[in-house]
């Protein structure tokens, strides 16, 4: 389980807080989504959490532990990184996620951490791809190349920063339905942000609204609602029941 306690941030010691307060709380096999404009203050909270940058004060726990005070290789094992920009190198995809296991190995991967690649990729039917160099594949066939090589870390928990924003509709659903299946599966915690209402509702469990670099409002899918959004985005939009899910209608007014 992931918690966040009292977190403050800022890029420099005169500069405004970019984290003011910030708290949260994320368990095993549950998918968090953080939502807010651009300058809310997600990604940072991502660096923070992921070791990049550190905070000015408050804590930041994984399983009681203190990951703050944990080397670099040992918070890796714990949380892993899906970036939305993806640039491997040209290196085979076998290659390209048994670098997720450079924490454990070093210098030399072992039989134990090939071993560790082959079942990842079979898991995630990837198999068939483990010759091809992944700078010829497809956008969403990169993005699952990177899902696998952080699941080469063996993590409790995956951070992804928009998984999908450079992605088409089908390679959106794809990344979608594989997170999905790794949190559920696996018992993998997830934190992601995302900027598409209608994926968050359809991938999270719980919701994050930040504004202002704090947390504003969080919950299930209950919180989220058109007074809310109006609130952190300053949009108006229309909520519905389309078949027993919510969809979130840009512009508001009525259909």
């Amino acid at each position: 389980m992931l918690n966040i306690n009292d977190l403050h941030f800022r890029y420099g010691k005169r500069s405004p807080l970019v984290l003011d307060g910030v708290d949260l709380t994320l368990h095993d096999g549950e998918i968090g989504v953080v939502l807010g404009t651009n300058g809310s203050g997600k990604t940072t909270l991502f660096k923070n959490i992921l070791g990049i940058l550190r905070p000015e004060s408050g804590s930041i726990r994984f399983d009681g532990e203190d990951l703050l005070k944990m080397k670099r290789s040992e918070r890796a094992r714990r949380i892993a990184y899906v970036p939305q920009s993806i640039h491997f190198g040209a290196l085979s995809v076998f290659d390209t996620v048994l670098t997720g296991r450079v924490s454990y190995f070093g210098y030399k991967a072992g039989r134990e951490d090939e071993e560790a690649v082959w079942r990842i990729l079979r898991d995630m039917r990837l198999e068939h791809f483990a010759a091809r160099n992944v700078e010829q594949l497809s956008g969403g066939e990169r993005q699952k190349i990177a899902i696998a090589r952080a699941l080469a870390q063996e993590p409790r928990m995956l951070v992804f920063d928009e998984p999908t924003g450079n992605l088409d509709i089908a390679n959106e659903q794809l990344i979608l339905s594989e997170a999905r299946r790794v949190a559920r599966e696996k018992g993998i915690g997830i934190l992601t942000s995302l900027h598409d209402f209608n994926q968050a509702l359809e991938l999270g469990d719980r919701f994050f609204f930040m504004k202002d670099g704090k947390i504003r409002h969080e919950g299930g899918r209950g919180i989220v609602t058109e007074d809310v959004i109006r609130e952190i985005f300053d949009a108006e939009v229309r909520i519905v029941e389309i078949e027993g899910k919510k969809i979130v209608i840009n512009g508001g007014g009525k259909t």
